[in-house]
């Protein structure tokens, strides 16, 4: 008798081992689904760009606070430990981090870290500098519809690189973010193309990326790279071109002094306008909503 109880005690203990064998800690699976992918991004339009890519399987944190121009930018130490604390640095590239994106790669803390240039292969624009006879190149790739379209492709493609066991989940976003940003090529192409004009005046040479896109001209009080203040021969030919061609609107961007944009608007009779360059947070416009309010924008004043 005594022998059969200690049998049945151990069969009792078998089976409640056996069954929870078959069983995943809740504990961890609960790690596992909150793993994300550490990010660090130089600033707001690449964050955009990589959680439209990334969603939720990443964490992604800007270098540059929000509303600190990119162009003047000098990371502190404590800006450098976002990026130690990531598995992948993600920056514009073309000249824009230039000047200490040296500190990123010379860190100790940054050995393994994995460098992302979203503009690579872009066909860059050479812009002439504010009172200079020298050109530059023109970073406001992220502001071009096929621009975002081609940093959106190279991100995916570090993602993956990085983390491959959500590779589909990476392709279906990158697929979902390019198709709204044809869409949005394919509407506006219509448009402008019907538009009565197909110039626009900006307060900062950001939207020649832009511009291109839909053949357009941008003419701007200030050069793409913000390197001084234009002069008085510029300021005389850009308030006779608005007169000479009935311009209404002047363009000024979120994150540039608007008071040289504001005077021109005033000695030529327009009305000023603020687009977003997308280097700090638009309102609470996502990336696609924030072109496309640009975009509408940049039309209305074409056929004002």
């Amino acid at each position: 008798m005594k022998k059969n109880l200690i049998i049945g005690f151990l069969l009792v203990m078998f089976l409640i081992v056996v069954s929870g064998c078959g069983k995943t800690n809740p504990s961890s699976s609960q790690e596992q689904n909150n793993d994300k992918l550490p990010v660090a991004v130089s600033f707001q339009a690449m964050k955009e760009i990589t959680e439209a890519v990334g969603k939720d399987h990443v964490e992604v944190n800007c270098v540059i606070p929000d509303g600190t121009e990119p162009h003047d930018f000098q990371p502190t130490a404590k800006d450098l430990t976002i990026i130690s604390k990531s598995k992948m640095f993600i920056y514009n590239g073309l000249g824009l981090e230039k000047s200490w994106l040296d500190k990123v790669t010379a860190a100790d803390d940054n050995k393994g870290l994995t460098l992302v240039e979203a503009s690579k292969e872009a066909t860059p624009m050479m812009v002439a500098e504010d009172n200079s006879d020298s050109k530059v190149t023109d970073p406001h790739f992220w502001l071009s519809v096929e621009g975002a379209k081609l940093e959106a492709k190279n991100i995916r493609d570090a993602l993956i690189a990085a983390d491959g066991k959500n590779k589909a989940d990476y392709e279906k976003n990158y697929q979902e973010f390019a198709g709204k940003l044809d869409d949005l090529k394919k509407e506006y192409t219509e448009k402008f193309q019907n538009s009565k004009r197909h110039d626009f005046v900006t307060g900062h040479a950001a939207f020649g990326y832009l511009a291109r896109d839909f053949n357009l001209k941008q003419n701007s009080v200030s050069d793409a790279l913000l390197s001084g203040e234009p002069s008085a021969k510029k300021l005389k030919e850009l308030t006779d071109y608005c007169r000479q061609n009935n311009v209404t609107t002047i363009f000024v961007e979120d994150m540039v002094n608007p008071k040289i944009s504001e005077t021109l608007a005033t000695e030529v009779n327009a009305k000023t306008v603020k687009i977003y360059t997308l280097e700090s947070s638009p309102d609470n416009l996502d990336y696609i909503s924030a072109l496309r309010y640009d975009l509408d924008k940049i039309y209305e004043s074409l056929n004002s």
